[in-house]
């Protein structure tokens, strides 16, 4: 039996997947550690993470799906890579780190990619960058530049998160397209580096690392990577991508019209588009798909929603529920539109969605005769929706045209409260998986070997665990949605969108 091995590499902590190459079925899948990594934050908006921690704990992760599935390392021939998006990863000649990574939620460089934005040229950018530089991984590297100019000098090449890791497993320096465009370093129109965003920082065209496939023969595992994890030494790196699109990876998402979504502390929205379109790039960011190519444009639209899950893990808390279940089972008692009860769920900071507003929870129409704990959980959960749906009509505005949804077993799609609400008012069915990134990267690491850039659907019959489709009483639905937008058009102004 032969296998596959996929690494998800997240700033809380690394997952593992082993999977069976032939069949794609899930033997394993572990977290290491089994508590939460820590990150550095020197000032307020900083955080820092060591890429030496990163691989550690894939060592650790590796040796120990080996050793509790018994097998040999002979038997896994095929490695993944999923990572956190954003990130910096400074090294010298030798391959050695010259500081901790900044990480992507780190927000020193804000003001840097804001600059340059107006600088470079508006227009420009959203032609060929299809995004602002933004606080993205140019824009940190041109911090550095600027605040640590002696660290700069050292530096031989720079890296995302995954291609250090990349680097770990086989020695080569490499990235990618996706991970180029993702640090908004990819000129779409020119189809190559954007050289002329590195000279307007000042970064030296040399620091590129050299460009790989995303779905190729990336490299071999060396023997010093292989007596440190526990790897066969030549078996092969053939895919490597950041989370986001990798997500979509997991859940088959490759085409125009089809969407990834999650609905965790935050929510994220993954529209795939073959249009190049950037009516709202200053709400929604652009970047290079796993499949991409000149010949076949493949965009992923992505929409962050900061005030999503928090908002419900906070209900959970303040209201004293023992569950989400138990809030599920409360809000099922209250029908569609909670009774005018409504809530607007931004109150995890400034959502880019909403030009930046710092809007705040807003709790509207509450009446003390005759809502009660139910009733806040309802609103809450349709809140949440209510912003989903809110910006997905900014993907379709911007050219994405919605066919289907496919999401994680997360714990807002868990409710069907949540996913029917959002199927009901985008018209579109929602695909419930239970997958993960560590297992789309390990399912795609021997794609290239077959010249395929597409999951066997096969591979995911097993992990479909329900389907969610539009409601027949859409009305309902749609008068409750409408009243919520018009509170949050009427809490925004002056904002006016």
């Amino acid at each position: 039996m032969q296998y596959t091995i996929g690494y998800d590499i997240g700033s809380s902590s690394v997952k593992a997947a082993l999977i069976e190459k032939e069949s794609g079925k899930v033997v394993s899948v572990i977290q290491e550690p089994e508590v939460e990594m820590g990150m550095d934050a020197l000032k307020p908006g900083w955080a820092e993470q060591d890429p030496d921690d990163w691989w550690n704990h894939i060592c650790i992760a590796t040796r120990r799906l080996i050793a509790s599935q018994n097998i040999t390392p002979e038997q896994i021939v095929n490695i993944g890579i999923a990572y956190q998006m954003h990130g910096l990863v400074l090294v010298d000649n030798d391959g050695k780190p010259i500081r901790k990574s900044i990480i992507w939620c780190d927000s020193r460089a804000v003001e840097i990619g804001q600059n340059a934005y107006q600088q470079i040229g508006v227009e420009r950018c959203k032609r060929h960058l299809l995004n602002s530089p933004g606080n993205f991984t140019a824009s940190k590297l041109k911090w550095v530049l600027e605040h640590e100019p002696d660290i700069y000098k050292k530096t031989y090449k720079f890296m995302l998160p995954g291609d250090y890791i990349a680097y770990r497993l086989t020695g080569r320096m490499t990235t990618t397209i996706s991970g180029l465009s993702e640090g908004i370093l990819w000129d779409f129109k020119e189809e190559q580096t954007a050289e002329w965003v590195l000279q307007h920082f000042g970064i030296h065209r040399d620091l590129v690392p050299e460009l790989v496939d995303t779905f190729s023969q990336q490299g071999k595992v060396t023997a010093e990577a292989a007596k440190a994890t526990g790897l066969m030494k030549g078996a092969s790196l053939g895919y490597r991508a950041g989370d986001q699109p990798n997500n979509a990876l997991s859940l088959n998402v490759f085409e125009p019209g089809e969407i990834a979504a999650t609905g965790g502390t935050s929510g994220v929205v993954y529209a795939v588009t073959d249009s190049l379109s950037v009516q709202e790039s200053e709400r929604v960011n652009n970047f290079a798909h796993v499949n991409h190519s000149p010949q076949a444009p493949r965009i992923g639209k992505l929409l962050c929603i900061n005030g999503a899950g928090i908002l419900y893990r906070w209900m959970q808390k303040n209201l004293a529920v023992a569950s989400y279940d138990e809030m599920n089972t409360l809000a099922d008692k209250i029908n569609v539109g909670s009774e005018g009860l409504c809530i607007l769920p931004f109150g995890n900071g400034a959502e880019r969605m909403l030009n930046n507003h710092n809007l705040g929870v807003h709790i509207q129409h509450l009446d003390l005769n005759k809502h009660h704990k139910a009733h806040l959980c309802r609103a809450s959960l349709e809140g949440i929706a209510f912003a989903f749906v809110y910006g997905m009509n900014l993907l379709k505005d911007d050219g994405v045209k919605l066919k289907i949804m496919r999401v994680g077993n997360d714990n807002l799609f868990r409710s069907s409260i949540f996913s029917k609400t959002i199927a009901t008012l985008t018209g579109s069915e929602i695909e419930v998986y239970h997958t993960t990134g560590a297992v789309g990267a390990a399912r795609a690491s021997s794609l290239y070997e077959n010249d395929l850039m597409r999951l066997d659907k096969n591979s995911l019959a097993n992990d479909m665990i329900t389907t969610y489709s539009p409601q027949i009483e859409r009305a309902t639905y749609e008068e409750a949605y409408l009243k919520w937008r018009t509170i949050l058009k009427q809490q925004l102004k002056p904002n006016t969108l």
